[in-house]
């Protein structure tokens, strides 16, 4: 609405001349107040800590520390701030575990100004930025790691136990990059009620936000990655679907 405050953005890159750009391309945005710059992650955390800002804009890879930490202890002790991730890689380890930790979602650097514009008012406002491009293939690379598939899948098997059989599917279709309105579509139930249905997923998985549900859902074998074959007890679908835009809510 026009009478909210603009969303509060913190810029964190090692290169000055992207935090000027993105400065720039955001400023010009009315709903948009880029309050800080930061030059690593250790700047980051500490610019978070006296600015406070909605949305932190961090590069993955920078000096003294990396996006991956910053992420980690701006998560841990701003949960109002929230992160947007930017790397130069579409696929790169270091979002993957980003993800884990906390973040909202990443975006590619070479992403559109409006995209990027886009991406920040979706984290603001409690959304995960699902880059169906990028992001199947993170979580299809990294959940076949072996520490994954041996040392946490039996627990987390048993934290899918909590949830019942329509909310596994609900989960399994948030993993897949669905929103809320073709979930409803897919299992023939009003929009309202996947909404209900995906904040009981959260709030039982003790997770984050749709970012960290998809993730989970790879993690715990209730969604197989791409060219893997399922394994036995996992949740009912077989694998994601074909790629889809991005989605919000």
């Amino acid at each position: 609405m026009a009478d909210e405050p603009p969303i509060r953005v913190l810029i964190a890159d090692d290169q000055e001349m992207v935090r000027e750009g993105f400065s720039v391309l955001l400023g010009s945005r009315p709903d948009i107040d880029v309050v800080g710059e930061a030059v690593d992650g250790r700047d980051a955390v500490e610019k978070t800590a006296v600015l406070r800002p909605d949305v932190a804009l961090l590069d993955v890879r920078m000096p003294v520390m990396n996006g991956l930490e910053a992420t980690r202890e701006i998560v841990a002790a701003f949960p109002a701030t929230k992160v947007l991730i930017l790397t130069t890689y579409d696929l790169d380890e270091y979002v993957y575990q980003a993800l884990r930790v906390g973040a909202s979602g990443f975006l590619l650097k070479d992403a559109p100004a409006r995209q990027l514009a886009d991406g920040i008012r979706v984290v603001a406002t409690g959304g995960a930025l699902l880059a169906p491009t990028v992001t199947r293939r993170l979580i299809a690379e990294f959940s076949r790691m072996p520490a994954e598939r041996t040392g946490l899948r039996a627990p987390l098997r048993q934290r899918v136990a909590e949830l019942t059989e329509r909310e596994t599917e609900v989960l399994a279709l948030v993993a897949q990059g669905l929103s809320n309105a073709e979930i409803g579509e897919h299992i023939v139930v009003a929009e309202s009620t996947v909404k209900t249905h995906v904040s009981r997923v959260l709030d039982k998985l003790g997770l984050r936000d749709r970012t960290q549900a998809a993730v989970f859902a790879y993690e715990s074998g209730v969604v197989a990655p791409p060219g893997a074959g399922q394994d036995p007890g996992a949740g009912p679908e077989s694998g994601p679907r074909k790629q889809r835009r991005t989605h919000t809510d």
